[in-house]
């Protein structure tokens, strides 16, 4: 069984996800949750955090000890991935890579304001991953200029990410009107292209676990222990 939890990074994409099962943005203990349903790979693409405790490196762990292939990219599954990646998580695609390499390394690039799963969490506002990719884009296109960029670009820097829009972005600019409609029109997301990257490569992975041995051992504190008893029962007790 192939797993993925996916939303606002795909949202609006066409994706033929064949074997894939599609789940919402990951939460505390989701990862969990697919190991005992018995996935073999699991992509971890986006996942909820602040108000709700996000994904624990402790599930990822436990998920590679039972030799799952667990891949991420594009948004929390690009920064657990770079987390986890010596561990043996695989990145995929850009983000992921620029997080390990260190040429970006602030987690909130990747997040962004959206709506409910069950709506397939539209994203009312731009990740900065997304905003640096269009407006490199705008500038090989020649739509902007260095100078536009550069003052965009660091507008969208100092804005929060639940406010971080093309609206807020060219509030301050005299040209506001042209800026808008030129990074609507050439708008790029990196976080929907890594996503994708990473539905691709796991459409190729066989339906198997892991043939790859771990060369460490996941330590069980009572915190683990107790949360994925619970979380055993709680699943015992939906089958039933």
């Amino acid at each position: 069984m192939k797993i993925l939890f996916a939303g606002s990074s795909i949202y609006g994409a066409d994706i033929d996800f064949d074997s894939i099962e599609l789940r919402p943005p990951a939460a505390h203990g989701d990862l969990a949750r697919a190991v005992l349903d018995g996935a073999n790979v699991i992509g971890l693409v986006d996942g909820v955090f602040e108000a709700i405790a996000s994904v624990w490196h402790k599930e990822i762990l436990f998920a590679l000890q039972k030799d799952i292939i667990v891949v991420g990219a594009a948004s929390m599954g690009a920064l657990r991935a770079a987390e986890c990646a010596k561990f043996g998580m695989i990145p995929i695609g850009k983000i992921a890579h620029s997080y390990i390499d260190g040429s970006l390394d602030d987690d909130a690039a990747v997040a962004l304001l959206h709506g409910p799963s069950e709506l397939g969490s539209p994203p009312f506002t731009d990740a900065l991953v997304d905003i640096e990719a269009t407006l490199a884009h705008m500038q090989k296109c020649k739509c902007i200029n260095h100078d536009q960029a550069d003052r965009m670009l660091k507008n969208a820097r100092k804005t929060f990410f639940k406010e971080r829009s093309i609206e807020a972005i060219v509030s301050s600019l005299s040209n506001a009107d042209y800026l808008k409609k030129q990074y609507k029109k050439h708008f790029i997301s990196q976080k929907q292209i890594d996503a994708i990257e990473l539905i691709n490569f796991m459409k190729q992975l066989p339906q198997q676990n892991s043939e790859t041995k771990i060369s460490w051992k996941l330590e069980q504190p009572r915190t683990w222990t107790v949360a994925l008893n619970n979380l055993k029962n709680k699943t015992t007790q939906l089958n039933s």
